[in-house]
């Protein structure tokens, strides 16, 4: 398979992507820089299945300022994960970051990534790139409308992705996620605070009614949909990967309480600027040219996720 640059390797979805490729029998260049939008020691920790193995180097680097050329030597395909993720973060001074993380730092790659013979160039984008629309499910070819900066960001990245493929060749693809969770998930995203709240008798947060929907996709899906696109995902093409579990978070939170076997105490809240009201992928493309279907069911994947973090001490 050859030796393959993970962006972002200590995240949530990097380091679940780096253990699946090096599986494969490839050797993986991990590259990440530790930014602080969450505790470098669970970084670590997601690194711990990752470090020692043969095959596995890890690099502590910036995409937006450090020489990009030595990370590349020799790499034959490039997954690049790495972002400052977060839609409601991502408003006022802090935008600052999402241009230099998302935006500067995936044009400094793909700018690296002219000299090199790549077989692909997989680029994780976001269903944060639709924004607000009742069209559902979306489709690639609907109209992109984010309604948030993280979002804009990720689209940005997005369009230099195809500049980069029309103009110098650069075997680009992009990946449009929806709400990826599973074990090792960001602790800011609703499941990981949801799970954490309920084991430690806590109530939690929610914004808005509860009602909005999102179509939650399990780990194991995402990475199995990243893996197809980097073996096989024709260069120039944009990919929804959608788990098929599009419920309420309301509904979400049911299951998670019936997993747990606890009554979680819930209080609202106003509705974030830049969350969407729905989500919902068509992944019919998806399904035709990389053969993804998602397998891991949202009662399923919601309880191998409390177990992790039942695991971890919670």
């Amino acid at each position: 398979m050859g030796k393959i640059l993970v962006t972002g390797v200590a995240g949530f979805i990097g380091s679940h992507l780096a253990e699946r490729l090096l599986g494969e029998g490839a050797s993986v260049v991990g590259v990440d820089c530790f930014t602080d939008y969450y505790p470098r020691a669970l970084k670590e920790a997601n690194l711990a299945c990752l470090l020692g193995r043969d095959g596995f180097t890890l690099v502590e680097h910036d995409l937006a300022t450090a020489p990009l050329e030595p990370i590349l030597e020799d790499v034959t395909a490039i997954c690049h994960l790495a972002a400052q993720a977060g839609v409601r973060a991502s408003w006022g001074e802090s935008f600052a970051i999402y241009l230099d993380c998302n935006v500067r730092s995936t044009q400094r790659l793909l700018e690296a990534a002219k000299s090199c013979s790549l077989t692909r160039f997989v680029y994780a984008s976001s269903s944060s790139v639709y924004g607000e629309t009742d069209d559902l499910p979306m489709r690639e070819l609907g109209r992109a409308c984010p309604v948030s900066p993280y979002g804009v960001t990720k689209l940005a990245a997005e369009h230099l992705a195809v500049l980069y493929h029309r103009n110098y060749g650069v075997p680009t693809v992009s990946l449009r996620y929806f709400t990826v969770y599973g074990p090792r998930q960001r602790p800011d995203m609703a499941f990981n605070r949801f799970i954490h709240a309920a084991l430690e008798g806590r109530p939690i947060e929610i914004y808005g009614d509860g009602e909005q929907t999102r179509d939650f996709t399990f780990i194991e899906d995402i990475v199995d949909g990243t893996a197809r696109a980097l073996h096989d995902g024709p260069p120039g093409e944009v990919f929804n990967l959608g788990g098929g579990s599009r419920v309420t978070l309301n509904e979400a939170i049911s299951v998670i309480e019936r997993s747990l076997g606890v009554t979680i105490e819930r209080r609202h809240l106003e509705t974030a600027r830049g969350d969407v009201s729905d989500t919902m992928a068509d992944n019919g493309k998806a399904r035709e040219l990389l053969g993804f279907a998602p397998r891991v069911p949202l009662d399923e994947g919601i309880a191998r996720e409390c177990e992790w973090i039942r695991s971890l001490g919670a």
